[in-house]
């Protein structure tokens, strides 16, 4: 399988959870070449997801050829909207931890519970965090609580404490690959399993036995091989439609 040094592009809109991406993307690396594509939005800017998907396609515009876009949770999510609004521009599409709807994230679980128990957001997060990644060290527990924190601030999340995010169920045109985890609470097997209707000849949905949600950091020779599978599937298509034309 060969990938020039711009055919792949991981979408990080979440800084402050990069670290649960590094093992993936360096097990992706050793096989194919991935650029990453980082969004940041500071504390004082209005949360707009629009806004990502708009300099996303910024950076993408003068590109000759369509890339294959992945990324996890809302990150994926920004990869859906622009694969949707600009298909030609897409070679194909992976979502890990990316249901119906798909604005599901921690956030929307996190502000839900906030308004439905009488918990501090402290309390909140420490018992999302452990659902969330399983950690029994209470050290590292704490040094992720603040990650989360940061999340909330910094990234574009579709929801708040006052509006909660909706979006339609809906597929998308490009070529789609679905990963997931057995184990994930926030996005569930139930909300991820409606990808099923949507689904096209050639698309791919997998699940991780285990990892909750991000069974990508705990399993990324796993998830990677389900990832480059996917491509060389859809390379190997392309060799034999060149072939009889």
């Amino acid at each position: 399988m060969k990938f020039s040094s711009d055919d792949v592009l991981w979408l990080s809109v979440s800084p402050s959870l990069q670290f649960f991406d590094r093992s993936l993307l360096s097990y992706l690396n050793d096989s194919v070449p991935v650029q990453i594509w980082e969004y940041e939005q500071t504390e004082d800017e209005a949360c707009s997801l629009d806004m990502a998907v708009e300099l996303l396609h910024d950076f993408l515009t003068l590109r000759d050829r369509p890339i294959h876009l992945i990324g996890h949770s809302t990150s994926g999510l920004v990869g859906l909207m622009y694969a949707r609004r600009y298909p030609h521009k897409v070679s194909s599409l992976g979502l890990l931890a990316v249901g119906l709807p798909s604005a599901v994230n921690w956030q929307a679980h996190y502000y839900t519970y906030l308004s439905t128990f009488p918990w501090s957001s402290k309390q909140v997060l420490t018992q999302m965090v452990g659902d969330m990644v399983g950690f029994q060290n209470q050290i590292i527990h704490q040094k992720f609580i603040s990650y989360f924190e940061d999340d909330l601030a910094c990234s574009p999340s579709p929801h708040s404490l006052f509006r909660m995010s909706n979006s339609r169920d809906e597929g998308v045109e490009v070529p789609l690959l679905i990963c997931s985890s057995k184990t994930d609470f926030v996005v569930s097997p139930v909300v991820i399993r409606r990808w099923s209707k949507f689904l096209k000849k050639g698309d791919r949905f997998w699940e991780c036995p285990d990892g909750r949600h991000f069974f990508h950091h705990f399993y990324p020779e796993q998830v990677g091989e389900e990832i480059l599978n996917f491509w060389l599937s859809l390379h190997s298509r392309q060799l034999i439609l060149d072939l009889k034309f």
